[in-house]
């Protein structure tokens, strides 16, 4: 789903699988990163995004998420690691056509959150981790690293939101990547997971909400692209290969393939929103 749906460090899993980075990052725009717009636009609309928010994003992907901000009037920042993915975030939000206010209206950047900071960086009033956590322990860690050194860039009480897997027995994917990862890597989301990483960030828990996100594919090859896109399989392509991988992912998907041939994989998602104290 970003990450990943959570994008890990493969430091945590091993040697870095051989993957063509580019492809990839495209793989998961055109593929993937859509399936959860249901959250995006549940988490927008509690929140009431619009033109008075500032919005900043991090792990922004390909930048889809921003874009539905803008599209509210909202002013956004995003941050991610991957430079391949931060390129077709521009694309999208700074392209050369739109006109100078919509382009000032929109920062893309790279590197950590710390990057931002600066005499310049204005004040945010709402930022997001649409990745969502769980499912491999170091992403949660990360992110209340990422969150902490994120939350003096916001006002007091704005709203900080975490995305994360909901039961296991709900999230079909969840199932078909602890299948292909393996159990050593993949652990069923718990239920405290969001606020216990709000907790670790020093985050005050404010509410959360439920948001059914089905994945939806044009046929398996499309589904297993978009999956490896989200980087949650590279601890079991680097401890096998990607042929391997690719097999049992196949065959994990099996049972979910319909007669038209699409795949259809229905999940539920879960979204906490915390404040800035």
């Amino acid at each position: 789903m970003t990450p990943t749906l959570v994008r890990q460090h493969l430091s945590h899993v091993g040697a870095a699988p051989r993957v063509n980075l580019c492809a990839r990052a495209r793989d998961w725009s055109e593929i993937q990163e859509r399936m959860l717009v249901p959250l995006y636009e549940a988490v927008y609309e509690r929140l009431e995004t619009g033109p008075g928010t500032r919005l900043l994003g991090l792990g922004c992907g390909s930048g889809l998420a921003l874009l539905m901000a803008v599209s509210r009037g909202a002013a956004v920042a995003g941050v991610d690691s991957s430079p391949e993915r931060l390129a077709l975030a521009r694309q999208r939000l700074q392209p050369e056509g739109w006109n100078t206010r919509a382009r000032v209206r929109t920062r893309i950047l790279a590197g950590s959150v710390r990057d931002v900071a600066g005499p310049d960086t204005p004040v945010y009033t709402l930022v997001t981790a649409f990745d969502p956590v769980g499912s491999l322990a170091a992403g949660s860690e990360d992110l209340a690293e990422l969150l902490a050194a994120a939350t003096p860039l916001a006002r007091r009480g704005a709203p900080v939101v975490l995305a994360g897997w909901g039961p296991p027995e709900r999230c079909a994917t969840s199932a078909v990547l602890r299948a292909t990862a393996g159990r050593a890597r993949w652990r069923p989301a718990l239920r405290d997971d969001l606020e216990d990483v709000a907790q670790r960030a020093g985050l005050k828990p404010d509410g959360s909400g439920r948001v059914s996100c089905p994945f939806g594919y044009a046929d398996p090859d499309s589904a297993a692209r978009g999956l490896m896109s989200t980087g949650l399989l590279d601890g079991a392509i680097a401890a096998t290969d990607q042929e391997r991988v690719g097999k049992e992912l196949a065959e994990a998907l099996h049972p979910y393939r319909r007669a038209d041939g699409t795949v259809w994989m229905p999940n539920v998602f879960r979204y906490l929103v915390a404040r800035v104290p």
